[in-house]
């Protein structure tokens, strides 16, 4: 490992730096910062493979060496191999985290996603509902259903409806009005 001016680091001066952190040394920080952050990036760029990840995953490695450097204890292995340790769990939390979510958001999706429309049903409902129309209109005089058809269907008005009938317009209107109320009758539905 070397620090920022090419230099070797000794193993045991990671070790101190780590120590002087525990105590909120902010120059060893800085320094141990500047000594292995390639080497954390790396690493942890390659668990991730994602640079913007990887940036934000190496910050959160050195804000917990920060807060957790008085756990460092060199009886139990080497600094860099503590810090690597840090590094590569913080890596690999933050993949799990992801597929975490990307699996969540999959069930989610198929969850409450929309059902497929039934055509099949709809036909038959369609069908239905012009059978009752068509029986309906059977029920109408001739005179009513002629109205009906030209205000309903064609989407005349009820003077155009007049004057295609050769109608005054109150006629038209009550011939339309008395046929909409034997339709109502016929679909049996409320006033």
């Amino acid at each position: 490992m070397d620090d920022s001016s090419g230099r070797p680091v000794a193993p045991d001066r990671l070790g101190g730096l780590i120590t002087a952190c525990s105590r909120g040394d902010d120059r060893s920080f800085a320094e141990l910062y500047d000594v292995t952050a390639p080497r954390v990036f790396g690493l942890v760029l390659r668990v991730v493979r994602d640079h913007a990840q990887a940036e934000e995953v190496t910050q959160e490695v050195y804000l917990a060496v920060w807060r957790t450097a008085a756990s460092f204890d060199p009886a139990k292995g080497s600094a860099l191999s503590w810090l690597m340790t840090i590094a590569h769990r913080r890596a690999v939390d933050r993949v799990r985290s992801a597929q975490a979510q990307t699996d969540r958001d999959t069930a989610y999706g198929l969850r409450d996603r929309d059902r497929d429309y039934d055509v099949t049903a709809e036909d038959a409902h369609r069908s239905m509902d012009a059978e009752r129309v068509r029986k309906a209109l059977a029920t109408l005089t001739p005179s009513q259903a002629e109205a009906i058809e030209l205000a309903y269907f064609g989407g005349y008005t009820h003077r155009e409806v007049a004057a295609l009938l050769k109608l005054p317009v109150g006629t038209a209107k009550t011939r339309i009005r008395d046929g909409l109320i034997r339709l109502r009758d016929a679909w049996g539905v409320e006033r």
